[in-house]
C-alpha cells in the first residue's frame, strides 16, 4: 500500500512539473521517454527469446 501512495505522490509531482512547461517541451520529452521505453521493450523481448 505504501508503494502505491509513493507512486501516486511521484506522479502528482511529475504532472505538476509538466503543467509549468510549454506544450512543445512536454511533447518532446514525452516522445523521448516513449522512444526509450519502446527501445527497452524491444531489447528485453530479444533477450528473452535468446534464453
Amino acid at each position: 500500500m505504501i508503494a502505491l501512495v509513493a507512486a501516486l505522490l511521484l506522479m502528482g509531482i511529475m504532472l505538476g512539473a509538466v503543467v509549468q512547461l510549454p506544450a512543445s517541451v512536454s511533447l518532446v520529452a514525452a516522445s523521448a521517454i516513449g522512444c526509450w521505453l519502446l527501445l527497452f521493450a524491444v531489447r528485453e523481448r530479444g533477450r528473452a527469446r535468446r534464453d
